[in-house]
């Protein structure tokens, strides 16, 4: 599914163009205008407009570790591709102890036909788009999440070259930020209200005003959000449904 999106960049730029000479929020800086825009991607980030990525990652061979992409904030799934083409999971245990593991000379080739389920936002050449991850318990090995270290640690059995993770980003942190454009008026609505809430020059009914319309953009982009996903889970069920013979 491809979403439109509208960078970080261009809506402060485009905010700053219809400032008028006499607007309240004439006077920030631009600097200032962008960490506005980026709280409130991260204020809307984690509820309306969630980020769910998947991308492959390199294992450090030597420490049996992954190191956490620059946005994380936490997990959703973590498995590795498989000479079959799908994607074996691990199992998280906090409690991993990695002294007690043995090491392998290879990923297990584990048994077909246990439940699986699809990584999103993934595409790999060899699989045309399905990578799937095996349910009911069974996984690649097990994993444990050392935020002190910035890394994931895996089980010593996995003798993977490389992982695939799928995990809730934080946009904010992204290298060029990014926002759906059904959110980005909500976001110019957020960037106004932040800036003026706290200026003493601001009549109160403006302030009231610019909170109000904030949340109603909020309302709108999220009901859109929401459609968007419906319709498009629609589509695809559509496309993917053939038409028993009717007698």
């Amino acid at each position: 599914m491809s979403q439109e999106t509208v960078s970080i960049n261009q809506i402060v730029n485009d905010f700053i163009l219809t400032l008028a000479s006499d607007d309240y929020a004439s006077d920030v800086s631009d600097t200032t205008l962008r960490n506005f825009a980026l709280r409130g991607i991260r204020e809307m980030g984690f509820d309306m407009l969630k980020r769910i990525k998947t991308t492959e990652l390199t294992v450090d061979s030597t420490l049996g570790t992954v190191t956490l992409p620059a946005d994380f904030v936490g997990m959703t799934k973590l498995g590795v591709l498989g000479s079959d083409g799908l994607l074996y999971s691990f199992v998280e245990n906090p409690n991993l102890n990695l002294l007690e593991n043995e090491p392998a000379d290879e990923v297990p080739d584990y048994m077909q036909g246990f439940e699986s389920y699809v990584y999103r936002n993934y595409i790999s050449q060899t699989t045309n788009g399905r990578l799937y991850g095996l349910g009911g318990g069974q996984g690649a090995g097990q994993y444990r999440i050392n935020f002190e270290q910035n890394r994931i640690e895996l089980s010593l059995n996995v003798g993977a070259d490389s992982v695939v993770i799928e995990y809730v980003g934080d946009e904010a942190r992204a290298t060029n930020p990014s926002v759906n454009v059904f959110a980005e008026e909500a976001l110019r609505a957020y960037i106004y209200y932040r800036i003026i809430e706290r200026k003493s020059n601001v009549p109160a009914n403006e302030k009231a005003r610019a909170r109000q319309e904030y949340y109603n953009e909020r309302r709108k982009a999220n009901s859109r959000l929401k459609s968007f996903g419906k319709n498009d889970a629609l589509a695809m069920i559509r496309r993917n449904f053939k038409l028993s013979p009717k007698y």
